[in-house]
């Protein structure tokens, strides 16, 4: 299963914000067996995202976007990915009402802070999702996300998009299997045995070099397990470990 993950937001592009959910959803997609060979991060412009969103949706068997799907002028991504489909976004009724439901119950545990300020919330806004589409809904998020077809839209919020992403975690997985080496040779060390074991075992054979507090690594990854296994073994035998 090959996943695209579509990141949306001007501070990741502008580097206020780390874009850790792209590293926590490749972990989680990687887990699974699913392979991600595309992380895109584009502005929150409607017509970047759906230009992007279409070609995604076409090119891979699933594309998880995140960010920018509360009610605010800048969040327009369910907007993009409505444009992408050539679908207009509409308000399911049950979506608002629990919405509505929501943000009463948060009136009446807060009054303090409704007081404070002006909470002029577009409940439409919230809770709009594109025609066809699933919303979305936890208890973590006000924002609603959806799925539409292969495309899976998330918040942006890192523990809401934890806890959006394991609502849906079960469409996504795969035959796709690593295994580890950890050693303290240098790269220059490695050139021949990976070479050769990515001939020998039809896998794919990573090395990433050494830092100041870990040693480096050789990652041996395929669609065989066993292939993957014997891959691994044979380099073990030809290289440093830890």
């Amino acid at each position: 299963m090959d996943v695209a993950l579509l990141t949306v937001g001007d501070e990741l592009l502008a580097g206020d914000t780390e874009n850790t959910n792209a590293s926590w959803l490749s972990r989680q997609l990687t887990a699974a067996g699913a392979t991600v060979t595309r992380v895109l991060t584009v502005p929150d412009s409607e017509p970047v995202i759906a230009d992007a969103a279409a070609r995604y949706r076409e090119a891979f068997d699933a594309v998880i976007v995140t960010g920018g799907i509360g009610g605010t002028p800048d969040d327009v991504t369910k907007a993009g990915v409505a444009q992408a489909f050539g679908r207009d976004l509409v308000v399911p009724a049950d979506v608002r009402a629990h919405l509505e439901a929501k943000a009463d119950q948060f009136a009446a545990d807060n009054p303090e802070m409704v007081d404070r300020y002006d909470m002029d919330l577009d409940l439409d806004a919230w809770a709009s999702v594109p025609e066809g589409g699933q919303a979305l809904l936890t208890d973590e998020s006000f924002a609603v996300g959806c799925v539409v077809e292969n495309v899976y839209v998330l918040p942006g919020v890192p523990e809401e998009l934890k806890a959006m992403y394991a609502t849906v975690a079960d469409a996504f997985g795969g035959d796709r299997t690593t295994e580890t080496i950890y050693t303290p040779a240098p790269e220059g060390a490695l050139v021949g045995a990976i070479t050769t074991a990515r001939e020998r075992f039809d896998v794919a054979v990573g090395s990433y070099p050494r830092k100041a507090d870990a040693p480096g690594r050789v990652k041996v990854t395929g669609d065989d397990p066993a292939a993957v296994a014997d891959a691994a073994a044979w380099l073990r035998e030809r290289i440093e470990t830890e």
